[in-house]
């Protein structure tokens, strides 16, 4: 049985998990659906009532059918490395792959049809609340009169992009990094794109929360004095382990659970009452960075998550 990666060539937190599985002895596809045509091929056949396939990448061939398991990192639009790639063999591309993986017995490291709802931060608030954690008040609005009236009742909030940085480099003028902002802002850009704006939490550390399966991975990070978003920037401060509180460990499990996701990046706010606060759940969320600082296990979390066999409760043998 072999566990299919797809995610570009260059993700340094896939090659984290490639070496674990590697060591353990587990058999490895990796695929950048962006290579397919081209450096990749794939076949896809329906017949006897059933639909067999096989993807070949660079000279190896493997059975669709034979797949335990299916990681979804970060890989590329289909099609998009190709000689003459357009939109309709992107789309065309797409329905070829996905139909046929769609159809294999593998269990997904998201499955795409969760992985696409967990995106949408309005739904991970309501979630997320649902869960059981403490969810600060946010809008989502192009109405600059009610940006200004949700500013005005909090007076510290904070305006960050519902999606994350756009792919594929800088993104347009709009576009801002998180950013602490008051009532005296000018909201009138507002009405050119929906604004997320969500109560400021003064805290104390940042929390990355990573879920595996059912293991728990949490490492702490101490803020500076107002400091908006730890996950970027130099705070002169590491990543630490910390312990996962129980109400914190029950709720995250809820979450997944609701969300039906194998795989979940938490982000928390820890206030200076020591309340953990949910900002977001990172469906694709990295994870080398905070495995690096604080040696938090999480590849080979992954990687053994990957490697089970569902169907006989057995694990390949990865430390």
């Amino acid at each position: 049985m072999t566990v299919l990666i797809l995610t570009s060539d260059e993700d340094v937190t896939a090659d984290m998990v490639v070496a674990q599985l590697h060591t353990a002895g587990a058999s490895v596809l990796r695929l950048d659906p962006a290579d397919l045509p081209g450096k990749a091929a794939l076949s896809v056949e329906y017949r006897d009532g059933d639909v067999h396939g096989h993807l070949s990448v660079h000279g190896r061939t493997v059975c669709v059918g034979a797949l335990r398991s299916v990681w979804m990192r970060r890989p590329g639009e289909p099609a998009a490395h190709a000689a003459h790639a357009s939109p309709w063999l992107t789309a065309e591309t797409r329905q070829a792959l996905f139909g046929m993986l769609h159809s294999s017995p593998a269990r997904w490291m998201n499955h795409p049809r969760s992985a696409e709802q967990a995106r949408l931060k309005p739904w991970q608030l309501r979630v997320a609340h649902h869960s059981g954690f403490a969810v600060p008040p946010t809008v989502f609005t192009t109405a600059p009169r009610l940006a200004r009236e949700f500013a005005e009742e909090h007076r510290k909030v904070v305006v960050k992009a519902a999606s994350g940085p756009p792919r594929g480099g800088p993104g347009p003028a709009l576009v801002l990094p998180t950013t602490l902002i008051g009532p005296d802002a000018d909201f009138t850009a507002v009405a050119a794109g929906p604004a997320l704006l969500q109560r400021y939490i003064p805290k104390r550390a940042d929390i990355r929360l990573t879920c595996v399966g059912t293991e728990l991975f949490a490492a702490r990070k101490t803020a500076e004095p107002d400091q908006i978003d730890g996950r970027y920037g130099d705070t002169g401060h590491l990543w630490e382990p910390v312990a996962v509180p129980e109400r914190i460990g029950a709720s995250v499990r809820e979450y997944v659970a609701r969300a039906q996701l194998a795989y979940a990046a938490f982000d928390f706010a820890e206030d200076l009452d020591g309340v953990w606060w949910f900002l977001e759940c990172n469906q694709g969320g990295q994870f080398g960075f905070v495995e690096l600082e604080s040696g938090l296990p999480i590849s080979a979390a992954v990687a053994r998550w990957l490697a089970e066999d569902a169907t006989r409760g057995t694990v390949a043998a990865v430390e």
